[in-house]
């Protein structure tokens, strides 16, 4: 576990995990790209998540909805009269603070007495000076559709995923005759104008989300509510996040969102702190009710009948458990991190995930024949793996390299190879090597990293 957010952000900008967004023109604040490695990660992230949760489940649908959607749908939501947070600016510098992380900071700071932590409260963290009365600041990020810029043509990229599940919600039942209870699952950007306190890659205005919207009936929710929390938890087994680290919390009614009656909060010990990971919500039947009522169109599920009776009708009722893919990147590099060893920085990243899954090496690349043999073996194994070609350096910093970027194998060709067709396969974590017939290494491989 990495006891210093310096190191991942280090790490991330060397080796192309995540660089800074438009870096060559100073710059833009909270903004970030994601690199070579950093994209194969996210991507193996995602594949996982949709394999487990869409194709591994026979309750489970996929959807895939626009970034901008008719504004009525955020009226009837309550997010254009609910989705705000207090913001406090200093009157000298002119920067904002949200209330809530201005407030926490502060007392996490101060080391004086109570009056003084008061005090501080009231001023800014940036330069020291005042800050004005707090004010309610809506975190929907407003664009305009058409040549004209006013308000009629105001619409806003989505906050979240959810909504779009809501209002296709007849549609995904009138194509897929699903029946509850099911879910319909979504991965896509989402966009908040908010006050982001820096830390990396944690709290950005454009992230993106891995989210299920999971009807039931209304009288099941506490099992299904059980059901979900338990998954979630295995989710970040099965990726890598260190459950040490791992905290539930109960939110308490006051700090719920306006549509939950119940929601827990995954929590991860950060460097930076202990933040919120993912967040899993009881939504009732909010949801469909104010979308049936926005809109005028009936949104309710009909039981399917006996063949004398149509079945009763009624909203379905909804948990939803949401999983941030930035931040679970984030948490399964700063699990994963491990400089323990002295002479090396090692990645421990679930093979699932890793970025390469191999590496092929040449003992000597200055020998044809050896470069060519481990040509041959890298082409072989690029039609199932994702390999990396590595004959830089001597074949210690190879590994060393590998180690720090976390791929889970290295193979190194060398003379041995020409006699007999085997090859040294090197374990990352463990540094163990072993001599493997290269007919046999597509079935070795895919054992040690899927199994």
């Amino acid at each position: 576990m990495v006891d210093s957010i310096d190191k991942i952000v280090s790490l991330c900008k060397r080796r192309g995990f995540v660089y800074p967004g438009s870096e060559i023109y100073g710059g833009l604040a909270n903004s970030w790209d994601y690199g070579p490695l950093g994209v194969e990660l996210k991507n193996n992230i995602k594949q996982l998540w949709w394999k487990k949760f869409v194709h591994g489940r026979d309750d489970m649908v996929g959807l895939d909805a626009a970034l901008i959607m008719n504004p009525k749908v955020w009226e009837a939501s309550g997010h254009l009269s609910n989705f705000n947070d207090p913001l406090a600016e200093c009157v000298k510098c002119h920067s904002r603070f949200r209330v809530d992380e201005h407030d926490k900071s502060e007392a996490r700071n101060s080391k004086s007495e109570t009056n003084t932590k008061l005090q501080n409260k009231n001023k800014c963290s940036n330069c020291g000076g005042n800050l004005a009365e707090p004010k309610q600041f809506n975190l929907m990020l407003k664009t305009f559709l058409g040549p004209a810029e006013d308000s009629s043509n105001t619409v806003y990229f989505r906050p979240e995923t959810a909504q779009a599940m809501f209002v296709n919600f007849k549609n995904v039942l009138d194509t897929t005759r699903k029946t509850i209870p099911f879910g319909i699952a979504q991965i896509g950007k989402a966009f908040r104008n908010e006050i982001t306190p820096g830390n990396f890659i944690f709290r950005t205005r454009e992230f993106e989300q891995m989210e299920i919207e999971y009807f039931i009936k209304k009288d099941t929710w506490q099992e299904n509510f059980e059901h979900w929390r338990k998954e979630m938890l295995g989710w970040m087994e099965d990726v890598g996040i260190d459950l040490k680290h791992v905290h539930e919390i109960e939110i308490p009614a006051e700090d719920r969102a306006h549509y939950s009656k119940r929601t827990i909060d995954f929590e991860f010990d950060f460097p930076f702190g202990r933040k919120e990971l993912y967040g899993l919500a009881y939504r009732t039947d909010f949801d469909l009710k104010n979308h049936e009522k926005g809109s005028g169109q009936n949104l309710k599920y009909r039981e399917q009948g006996d063949g004398t009776s149509s079945g009763e009708e009624y909203w379905p009722h909804v948990i939803e458990p949401t999983w941030g893919v930035d931040r679970s990147l984030l948490a399964i590099l700063c699990s994963a991190y491990d400089d323990t060893d002295s002479s090396r920085t090692v990645l421990k990243l679930s093979p699932k995930i890793a970025p390469y899954k191999v590496a092929v090496f040449p003992l000597m690349k200055n020998k044809p024949e050896l470069v060519e043999a481990a040509r041959k073996v890298y082409v072989g194994l690029k039609k199932e793996f994702v390999v990396a070609w590595d004959d830089r350096g001597n074949v210690g910093k190879r590994y060393y390299s590998q180690d720090e970027i976390g791929t889970p194998y290295c193979i190194t060709v060398d003379f041995q190879t020409l006699e007999d067709e085997t090859v040294t396969v090197r374990d990352r974590d463990t540094t163990t090597q072993e001599r493997i017939k290269i007919s046999e290494l597509q079935n070795y491989l895919s054992d040690k990293i899927y199994s």
